[in-house]
């Protein structure tokens, strides 16, 4: 699994599930929205920083934007 793709449909997936656009996750993380749609299609390659400062505007871990789609 590529994880561009693996990351990116993890966090539109959590993003989904705390009732959130993508313009309100730019209002609290500070990363375009034309950014995080690129993310969500799996076009980006975020660092681990980007990945920690997302999942703390999403309230998540950063663990749970590259657990693989099979693990609980």
């Amino acid at each position: 699994m590529d994880m561009r793709v693996l990351v990116g449909r993890n966090f539109a997936r959590l993003r989904r599930e705390k009732g959130l656009t993508q313009e309100e996750v730019e209002a609290l993380s500070g990363f375009s929205q034309q950014y995080l749609s690129s993310l969500e299609r799996g076009r980006r390659n975020p660092t681990v920083i980007t990945l920690y400062e997302l999942s703390s505007a999403l309230g998540v871990s950063h663990i749970d934007l590259i657990r693989p789609d099979d693990c609980p």
